[in-house]
């Protein structure tokens, strides 16, 4: 069965799940979690929840979880994948006609990664670019993923941010938010130290993404250094 598909719900992932079953999945210990993380599965099952519903509301919506194999003591195991699979546990949380309407993208590395890098996902998938984007996050990113939406010129009409939740370290993940939001709005491409550093971390299997072959169209803007605002041509602008 060919779906149509029009619009793009996002999901960023920000941990990968590593326990062999699915007896716990809102414990630490079933995760590969940062200290600073621990605590927060319940919240993550929150966004995947969020990004099925939002689904399930528009029959011509493609669900992308986003996030890659970010973790050297997680194994191969992608952030996105972790968040499908427990989508798969929870029976799509009631509404299973999501399903065949749900992929990954297992190659992004952060914020920037998880929109640029979602929005080609759904051209591999589709076989066009979405006319709406939404994506899922932490509420306290908001400001960063404006600053994405911008980078990549997606027009403003056409996105919205959902803000699921906050961790429960608010105030500690606020001065994080604050330094890397800094960080991108001298680098907004996150193509130099200290964004590429970390980007760089975050790949210890050493994957690349294939987008610059799969969506020639935007080859010029995944390659794009910055910091200069890229302004060629974009098939959504």
């Amino acid at each position: 069965m060919k779906l149509h598909l029009e619009n793009l719900v996002l999901v960023a992932g920000h941990a990968v799940y590593v326990a062999p079953d699915f007896a716990r999945p809102e414990a630490d210990e079933s995760w590969w979690l940062q200290d600073f993380q621990r605590g927060e599965p319940p919240f993550y099952l929150e966004h995947i929840r969020h990004g099925v519903e939002l689904a399930a509301r528009d029959e011509k919506a493609l669900l992308i979880f986003s996030g890659g194999q970010t973790r050297q003591e997680a194994g191969p195991r992608s952030e996105a994948q972790s968040y499908w699979l427990l989508a798969e546990h929870f029976k799509w949380f009631g509404y299973e006609a999501v399903q065949p309407r749900a992929g990954t993208e297992e190659f992004a590395r952060d914020s920037l990664e998880n929109v640029l890098f979602g929005l080609c996902r759904f051209r591999e998938i589709a076989g066009r670019w979405p006319a709406r984007l939404t994506v899922v996050s932490w509420a306290f990113k908001a400001a960063r993923f404006a600053l994405h939406r911008a980078a990549v010129r997606w027009p403003a009409e056409r996105f919205e941010f959902v803000g699921v939740n906050n961790p429960p370290a608010l105030s500690g993940a606020e001065v994080g938010e604050s330094n890397a939001r800094e960080q991108f709005l001298r680098d907004p491409y996150g193509t130099h130290a200290p964004l590429m550093v970390k980007r760089e971390a975050r790949n210890p299997f050493r994957r690349q993404p294939p987008y610059a072959l799969t969506c020639p169209e935007v080859a010029p803007l995944l390659n794009h250094p910055g910091p200069a605002q890229f302004s060629a041509p974009l098939p959504w602008a």
